[in-house]
C-alpha cells in the first residue's frame, strides 16, 4: 500500500468553490487561500441562524497506544462513507500542530484512503491560524514585559506573571528560561517559560469564542499576573485586547477543505486534549450543523480527555447536544492494554485481548454516563484473527452497545459503510431515548468538580492536592471564578495520571500538582502527574525523514 503522502498527492482534488457548492455555500462567503482551501466569512453562520441544526456525531477513542487507534482516520472515513450512502454530511476537525508533525505522533489529516487534502498544506502552515495565535499570545507577553520596563504603572509583581510565551513546536529547552538579561536596556530580569501554541489560552479562546466581539471580550479577560499587593491584572488592564483581536480576526474564520472523495471538511482550531480542551472551534461545529444533516467531529485522545472536555466544556458553552458518540478501538490496542508488547501485537492472543478489553468497557461506560447513545467502531487490521473479531463482537453485545468494523484506512468510503449505517440507525432509533447531560454542575466547588471527573471518568478513589494547588483554589475562589468548568491536564496513555497503568485501573489517587485559571477561555486548568505543556522531541524526530525535491514535492511527511 502507498504511503499516506503518496495517496494524498495522487488525489484528484476539486476547486474549493466546487466543494462549497455541495453544501450550498455561495461564493460571496468564500475567501480563497489558493485553489484548494479557503476561509468562510463569519457572516455565513449569522445568515444561517434560523436554519435547524443537523445531527451531531462525536468520535472519540480508547486510551491511545503506540500501535495507534486511527481516530481521525475513522472520523474522515465515516464522513466519506456518509457521502457514499447518500447522506448530507460534513466533517469538522481540528487543525494539526507542527509539534507532533515534526515529532513522533504525526499529523492530523487522517491516513490511508481516509484523508483530508491538501495534506501537506494542512499539516504545515495551512492558512496561518497557528501563527496568528502564536503572535497574539506573544504580543501580550511582550506588552507585559514592556510595561515592567516602562515604569510598571500597574505594579505587576514580576514573580507572579502567569502568562507564558508560546511557539508551535516541540522544544524542551524552552520549558524554563530567563528573560530580560544583559543590562538595563534589555528589560527586567525574570524567570519565564514557553508552552506549545496548542496549549495556550489564546488557542482555547479562539475555539470557544462565538463571534468577533466575544473573542475580544475573552482576550481581555485573560488573567496575566498579580500585583505586589495581590490584586489581579487582566489583559484588558494593559489595553491590548484590541490589537490581539486584530491579529486573530482572520484566524477566527473557519477553514474549508476536502477529503480524498471531495466531500467537505471544516477544519478549525487545534488545542491538545491532554494539556488543553481538545476540540475544534465552536464556530466551525455550529456552522457545520447548519450546513449539513450530519456533522462528524472528534475530540482528542481517549474519551477520558477529549470527549469529557467536549461534553463538559464545549457543549456547555455552545449549547450543543450530541446525538451519538462513536468510540474507536483496535484489537491491537486492546491486546497492548492486556500486556502484549508492540512487536508482538500481530500474533493472535485471546488471553491478552480478554485482559485488555476492559479499557474499551470503561470508555463505553463513561460515555453512557452522559446519556448519549454509543457505537463502538473497531478499526480493523489484516492481522486481526476471526477468533479475536468474534470475541470483541460478543463483548460489545454483552455491553449492550451497537458496533461495526471499519476498514476505511485501506478501503476509504467503502470500508466505512457498515459503520455509517449503524450510526444512522442508532441515531434514528435512540433519538427520543436519551437526554444529554454533563457529568457535573458548574456551581459546585472546584474540589467536588475535580473529584467528580476523577471518580466517574478516571475511576479514581480520591484526589490529592499539592500545597500550591490548594493555594490556587483559594485565589480562584477570591476572584469569584470557582463556578467555571474544569479542564484537567493528564496523560493520554492511561485512565489514571500514571501512564504505566493500562487497562482499567481503579482505586488510585489523582495528584493535582498545580491549578490555574484560564479566565478568558472560561475554565479552570488542573495539572496532574508529570504532564508538561511544552513537549520535547523524540530521539528520532519525524522531521529527519522529511525532504523536498527540486520540483517542490514534499516526501517523508508520513
Amino acid at each position: 500500500m502507498l504511503s499516506d503522502i503518496k495517496i494524498a498527492q495522487s488525489a484528484v482534488m476539486q476547486p474549493i468553490t466546487e466543494v462549497a457548492k455541495k453544501i450550498n455555500i455561495d461564493e460571496k462567503y468564500i475567501e480563497p487561500y489558493g485553489k484548494y482551501k479557503c476561509k468562510l466569512d463569519l457572516s455565513l453562520l449569522k445568515d444561517l441562524s434560523d436554519k435547524p441544526n443537523g445531527k451531531l456525531i462525536l468520535v472519540t477513542a480508547i486510551n491511545p497506544t503506540p500501535a495507534g487507534e486511527g481516530k481521525t482516520t475513522t472520523s474522515v472515513g465515516l464522513g466519506q462513507a456518509f457521502q457514499k450512502i447518500g447522506k448530507n454530511a460534513i466533517i469538522a476537525l481540528r487543525e494539526p500542530s507542527l509539534g507532533p508533525v515534526f515529532g513522533v505522533k504525526g499529523g492530523a489529516a487522517g491516513g490511508g484512503y481516509a484523508q483530508v487534502v491538501p495534506m501537506e498544506d494542512i499539516n504545515l502552515h495551512f492558512t496561518g491560524d497557528m501563527h496568528a495565535i502564536t503572535a497574539a499570545n506573544n504580543l501580550l507577553c511582550a506588552i507585559i514585559d514592556n510595561h515592567l520596563q516602562q515604569g510598571n504603572e500597574l505594579q505587576i509583581d514580576q514573580r507572579r506573571i502567569l502568562l507564558k510565551r508560546c511557539m508551535d513546536m516541540n522544544d524542551r529547552a524552552l520549558r524554563f528560561i530567563n528573560v530580560g538579561l544583559g543590562g538595563k536596556m534589555n528589560g527586567i530580569p525574570r524567570e519565564d517559560s514557553f508552552q506549545i501554541t496548542v496549549a495556550s489560552e489564546v488557542m482555547a479562546i479562539l475555539c470557544l469564542a462565538n463571534d468577533l466581539e466575544d473573542l475580544k471580550k475573552r482576550l481581555g479577560n485573560i488573567l496575566v499576573a498579580y500585583t505586589y499587593d495581590n490584586k489581579p491584572v487582566f489583559a484588558r488592564d494593559l489595553h491590548v485586547e484590541g490589537a490581539m483581536t486584530a491579529l486573530l480576526k482572520d484566524a477566527l474564520k473557519p477553514n474549508l477543505v476536502q477529503t480524498l472523495d471531495n466531500s467537505p471538511v471544516i477544519m478549525h482550531g487545534g488545542p491538545f486534549a491532554n494539556i488543553a480542551h481538545g476540540c475544534n472551534s465552536i464556530i466551525a461545529t455550529k456552522l457545520a450543523l447548519k450546513l449539513a444533516d450530519y456533522t462528524i467531529t472528534e475530540a482528542g485522545f481517549g474519551s477520558d480527555l477529549g470527549a469529557e472536555k467536549f461534553l463538559d466544556i464545549k457543549c456547555r458553552y455552545a449549547g450543543l447536544k450530541p446525538n451519538c458518540i462513536v468510540v474507536v478501538a483496535t484489537i491491537r490496542a486492546l491486546k497492548y492494554n492486556g500486556g502484549v508488547k508492540k512487536a508482538d501485537l500481530a500474533e493472535e492472543n485471546l488471553d491478552a485481548l480478554k485482559a485488555g478489553i476492559v479499557n474499551l468497557g470503561a470508555h463505553i461506560d463513561n460515555m453512557h454516563k452522559y446519556h448519549v447513545p454509543v457505537v463502538v467502531a473497531i478499526n480493523r487490521f489484516h492481522t486481526d484473527t476471526d477468533a479475536e473479531v468474534s470475541f470483541v463482537s460478543e463483548y460489545c453485545k454483552q455491553k449492550g452497545v451497537d458496533h461495526a468494523y471499519s476498514e476505511v484506512f485501506a478501503k476509504g468510503a467503502e470500508g466505512g459503510i457498515e459503520l455509517a449505517n449503524v450510526v444512522c440507525d442508532v441515531i434514528d432509533r435512540c433519538e427520543s431515548c436519551y437526554e444529554f447531560a454533563p457529568i457535573y454542575e458548574t456551581n459546585d466547588t472546584i474540589q467536588n468538580k475535580v473529584k467528580k471527573i476523577a471518580t466517574e471518568i478516571y475511576h479514581a478513589a480520591d484526589v490529592s492536592y499539592a500545597p500550591a494547588a490548594l493555594k490556587a483554589i483559594k485565589e480562584i475562589e477570591a476572584l469569584g471564578m470557582d463556578h467555571l468548568p474544569i479542564c484537567i491536564a493528564k496523560t493520554q496513555y492511561s485512565l489514571s495520571d500514571d501512564q504505566t497503568l493500562l487497562g482499567a485501573p481503579s482505586g488510585f489517587t489523582i495528584n493535582a500538582k498545580e491549578i490555574k485559571i484560564s479566565a478568558g477561555a472560561g475554565f479552570i486548568v488542573v495539572l496532574t502527574g508529570s504532564i508538561m505543556t511544552m513537549p520535547g522531541l523524540p530521539k528520532q524526530p519525524a522531521a529527519l525523514q522529511i525532504d523536498v525535491d527540486e520540483n517542490g514535492t514534499i516526501d517523508g511527511l508520513f
